[in-house]
């Protein structure tokens, strides 16, 4: 019951930010195959030149959300909140917080955790390499290793069906376009800082 509750909850966030139509779409979207192929490949890509970097999922996220949209007809939705692991918060307490003020400066200094909505797919680019990484939190590195296993770079399932692998999204604010770009743009720089010349 609390992941409709929750889809509930981030549809009328979705609402507030974007508009009654986008959370329309976002409730009725069902994801394709061909969706599922540029999913695929924009993460392929954005994984094989973006850093590794602790505390990266939002900007990581807004990246692969501005890729997507460019290539795809689908509601894509930034999200942040708090990502628990079997029931344990890992990122972000459970609290509602400001979104405007956190993603309003630039490289927010902030706890959570940022992932993509893809109608009620939950698509995060970030949960892998946070959890293989020296900085990743114990938890969620034991978690991975047990439930996925090595060498996965993107995990993307229905939101509803999180529970099964013990992972629990909780949106607490949906980014609004302003607050991605900003976002994206920190990417762009982290990613031509580490570029070879």
């Amino acid at each position: 019951m609390a992941a409709h509750n929750d889809i509930t909850q981030l549809g009328k966030r979705i609402a507030a930010q974007h508009g009654w139509a986008a959370a329309k779409a976002f409730k009725a979207y069902a994801m394709t195959d061909a969706d599922r192929a540029v999913l695929a490949q924009c993460a392929l890509d954005l994984l094989a030149i973006f850093p590794p970097a602790a505390g990266s999922s939002a900007l990581i996220s807004a990246a692969l959300a501005v890729s997507l949209e460019r290539r795809m007809t689908a509601p894509i939705h930034v999200v942040a909140g708090t990502l628990s692991v079997e029931g344990v918060p890992v990122f972000g307490d459970g609290q509602p917080f400001d979104g405007a003020q956190v993603f309003g400066t630039s490289n927010p200094d902030w706890d959570g955790h940022v992932w993509i909505m893809i109608g009620p797919h939950i698509v995060d680019i970030a949960i892998f390499r946070t959890a293989y990484s020296a900085q990743g939190p114990a938890r969620l590195a034991r978690h991975v290793d047990l439930t996925f296993g090595p060498g996965k770079g993107l995990y993307v399932d229905h939101w509803k069906k999180t529970p099964r692998v013990g992972l629990h999204y909780e949106p607490h604010h949906v980014l609004s376009a302003d607050e991605v770009t900003s976002l994206m743009g920190d990417a762009f720089h982290i990613i031509k800082r580490t570029k070879p010349v």
